[in-house]
C-alpha cells in the first residue's frame, strides 16, 4: 500500500522500546506530498516520532504519503471523517465551498509570517471554524509561507503581465485571485502541478517557496515573483486532524498524549517548518539560475489594488449566506496583530 519506510522505522523502534508498555494502537496518517517534502519530512514524522516516545510504545503511527491509500488530496477530509484513515494532513480549499468561514486565510494580503498566522488560524478556528470542522477532530491549523507566483518567461512584475496566461491556483479564492489578476486560472491540487507544467497544460503555479523543491518547480520553469511586506499574496489553511471516534476510543492517559501534541503550539511548529523551508528552496530557483523578481512599494501596491475586488466579492457572497465576511476578515485580522505582536 506505500507505506512509508518512515512507518516501518516507528514499528520497529516501538517494538525495541525497553520495558515499554505492549503497543495498544495503531494509527495511520495518510496525506498527499511526497515524504521528503518539508512538511511530511520535518513535522509530520516528527510528530509521529514524539506520539510513540510520549505514549511509551503504546501508540505506533504509520505514515502514508503521496494518497498511496487511495483517493485523491479533495478526499482527505472525509477519509478522516469517515474513519478511511486515522488522520489526515490536507488542505480544506481542496473542497471549494465546503469551508467558507476558513477561506478567510485565502484572501490576498491576509496571511503574514506563516508561524504567526498559524497561531492565529488556530485561534480563529476556535472561534469560527468548529461548526464547519464537524466530523474532524483538528490537530493544528495552519498555514504556509507567502505565496508567490513561478511562471516561464517572461517575468511577472505587474498584474498586466499576467494577462491571458495559465497559472495553477489551488483553492477557488485564489483562482478569483488569479482571474482578477488578468490571469487564466487552473485549480487543482499540488501534487499535479510539475505534470501540468511539463505537459504545458499551464505556464505557471502559485505555491510558497517550500514546496518548490519536492515538485522541481525551479526546473520546470524560469522566472519567480516573489512580494515583499508583512501580508502575503496569498496563503492557504491546512488541517491536521484526526477521526474522533478514533480519538474517543483512546484510553484516557493516550487523549492526553495527543492533546499534548494538538493546538496552537502544534500549529506554530508547523508554520514554522514551512517558514523556515522557504529559504533553502528559494536558493535552489537561484542556483539554476532562474529570474527573480521581488515586489515591493509602489508596485505593491498596484498589486493590492488590483486584488481588493477579491476580498470585496467575498464579503458580498458571505453576506448573501447570512455571514459577516467583514466581522470575519476584522476578527483574523486582530488575531493575526496579536501574535504578531508576541
Amino acid at each position: 500500500m506505500g507505506k512509508s519506510l518512515f512507518a516501518a522505522g516507528l514499528m520497529t523502534a516501538t517494538l525495541a522500546v525497553s520495558g515499554a508498555m505492549a503497543q495498544e494502537v495503531t494509527l495511520r496518517v495518510h496525506h498527499f506530498l511526497p515524504e521528503q517534502a518539508p512538511v511530511p519530512s520535518q513535522f509530520i514524522e516528527p510528530w509521529a516520532e514524539k506520539v510513540m516516545e510520549e505514549s511509551d510504545g503504546r501508540i505506533a503511527v504509520e505514515v502514508y504519503p503521496a494518497m498511496s491509500l487511495g483517493g485523491g488530496p479533495p478526499a482527505l477530509f472525509d477519509q478522516a471523517r469517515d474513519g478511511v484513515v486515522d488522520i489526515v494532513w490536507t488542505l480544506t480549499g481542496y473542497t471549494p465551498g465546503r469551508f467558507l468561514r476558513a477561506e478567510v486565510v485565502d484572501l490576498p494580503f491576509i496571511g503574514g509570517q506563516a508561524e504567526a498566522t498559524s497561531r492565529a488560524a488556530w485561534r480563529f478556528y476556535e472561534m469560527h471554524l468548529q461548526d464547519e470542522f464537524e466530523g474532524v477532530r483538528p490537530l493544528a491549523i495552519h498555514v504556509h509561507g507567502s505565496g508567490q507566483i513561478h511562471m516561464r518567461a517572461p517575468a511577472v512584475e505587474t498584474p498586466d503581465d499576467l494577462d491571458g496566461r495559465t497559472v495553477r491556483g489551488p483553492t477557488r479564492l485564489i483562482t478569483r485571485l488569479i482571474e482578477a489578476l488578468g490571469g487564466t486560472a487552473v485549480g487543482m491540487p499540488v501534487p499535479q502541478v510539475p505534470e501540468a507544467l511539463s505537459r504545458n497544460v499551464i505556464e505557471g503555479t502559485v505555491v510558497p517557496w517550500e514546496v518548490t523543491a519536492s515538485l522541481r518547480v525551479p526546473e520546470l520553469v524560469d522566472t519567480h515573483t516573489e512580494f515583499g511586506g508583512d501580508r502575503s499574496l496569498y496563503t492557504t489553511m491546512f488541517i491536521f486532524g484526526m477521526n474522533p471516534d478514533a480519538y474517543e476510543a483512546l484510553p484516557e492517559d493516550l487523549r492526553a498524549v495527543i492533546d499534548d501534541n494538538s493546538g496552537i503550539e502544534t500549529s506554530g511548529w508547523v508554520g514554522r517548518v514551512m517558514h523556515e523551508a522557504d529559504a533553502p528552496a528559494r536558493e535552489i530557483a537561484v542556483d539554476e539560475g532562474n529570474e527573480i523578481i521581488t515586489i515591493e512599494g509602489d508596485a505593491l501596491e498596484a498589486w493590492r489594488e488590483a486584488a481588493a475586488p477579491v476580498r470585496e466579492d467575498w464579503i458580498a457572497e458571505m453576506e448573501e449566506r447570512d455571514i459577516d465576511g467583514a466581522q470575519l476578515i476584522a476578527d483574523f485580522e486582530a488575531l493575526l496583530e496579536e501574535e504578531l505582536a508576541r
